[in-house]
């Protein structure tokens, strides 16, 4: 198996968990990291065992690179990516693939122009969790999926956040932020979405942050932090979502499917985890699954996951065409919710293909 060469551009509050998980997979090798804060990248290169510290324009240099992790913040997704993509190089972003869908179509055009590939997070649909989940609704353990719930509730990040600020500037908000977990997870699971019904609020003029090192500092909220509404797929499920930083406490469960011959239970979709429960028709309560896959992964797995497909030349599953509709149907509630109207969704994904049952952990095929 021959080992891929992968440079970390931005080492901020996500990096060490992709530092740290992309070690679980002995043919991936973090030849350089990046940073515009020098002291940053050369923190994580003798934390992590990294290569090289180095400039961005050296990271994006170096022939031996074949993969480029993109961790800067949501704004500079699409502008990183495009540097990734004329240096020649894959280019792996943190979610969102960007905050514009004009900003994707614009990267995937230029993906494709160049012959190479994009993937994005999250990749948590490739945890012991949501695996175990696609396992049993493939082999039908519920029937035909007909209609869903997914709730992201919570009262925001500038409690526990280091830097909160851009998650309440346009390109933040639950939706761009949590959202992806949630609709990737169910894209992973039930297919491209149709169309979206949304009603959207900013419910709080600004937010004061309680964590340090900004403690007092006061946000402008200048995006929706509460997001409700109804995603229709193309297979015709119905699923109600929301997403808010608005709420303090609530008992909505995390994320549920509707079948004609049972329900199932998923577990929170920003993790790698279990539990999985099931539900069949007439049952009084819900069965606890045993898990198919791994619950020991991290992320990192959709970097080795795009790794192997580069090496075998088929389709990732963590790819950025799925991150582009999945953005496509996030920015869809807030349009939906100005134009009082259904917005459909132009955009198609293939849905991934699930992960090999039992696959030990550092394997993806």
């Amino acid at each position: 198996m021959n080992t891929t060469k992968v440079g970390v551009i931005g080492c901020g509050n996500i990096s060490g968990a992709y530092f740290g998980g992309m070690k679980k997979y002995p043919f991936l090798e973090v030849a350089a990291c990046a940073d515009l804060i020098a002291d940053r990248a050369k923190a994580a290169k003798e934390k992590w065992g990294v290569g090289r510290a180095c400039t961005v324009k050296e990271l994006l240099a170096d022939p031996g690179i074949r993969i480029v992790v993109n961790l800067t913040i949501p704004k500079e997704h699409a502008k990183v990516n495009e540097l990734i993509l004329k240096a020649g190089k894959v280019a792996y972003t943190e979610k969102p693939f960007a905050v514009t869908a004009a900003d994707a179509k614009r990267v995937l055009a230029l993906a494709k122009k160049k012959g190479l590939r994009t993937g994005c997070a999250p990749d948590t649909f490739l945890g012991g969790g949501f695996q175990t989940g696609r396992q049993l609704l493939d082999a039908g353990a519920i029937g035909k999926p007909v209609a869903g719930t997914a709730f992201l509730l919570c009262h925001g990040h500038e409690t526990w956040h280091p830097d909160p600020e851009f998650y309440y500037k346009p390109g933040g908000g639950p939706m761009l932020d949590m959202g992806p977990y949630y609709v990737t997870g169910l894209v992973s699971l039930l297919g491209p979405v149709k169309r979206v019904a949304g009603i959207t609020a900013m419910s709080f003029p600004t937010r004061t942050i309680t964590s340090v090192p900004k403690n007092g500092t006061v946000i402008k909220v200048e995006t929706p932090t509460h997001l409700a509404g109804t995603l229709e797929f193309v297979n015709g499920c119905i699923v109600n979502i929301a997403t808010s930083f608005d709420v303090w406490r609530h008992s909505m469960p995390i994320m549920e499917l509707y079948g004609t011959e049972g329900s199932m239970s998923l577990p929170d979709p920003n993790t790698f985890l279990g539990p999985v429960k099931v539900a069949k028709a007439g049952a009084k309560d819900w069965t606890e699954m045993p898990l198919t896959h791994s619950d020991k992964t991290s992320r990192g797995i959709g970097v080795a996951d795009m790794a192997r497909a580069l090496e075998t030349r088929r389709p990732a599953r963590a790819a950025g065409e799925m991150a582009a509709h999945v953005l496509d149907v996030m920015l869809a509630f807030n349009e939906s919710s100005k134009s009082s109207t259904y917005v459909n969704i132009a955009s198609r994904c293939n849905r991934p293909a699930p992960l090999p049952p039992g696959l030990p952990l550092g394997e993806m095929d």
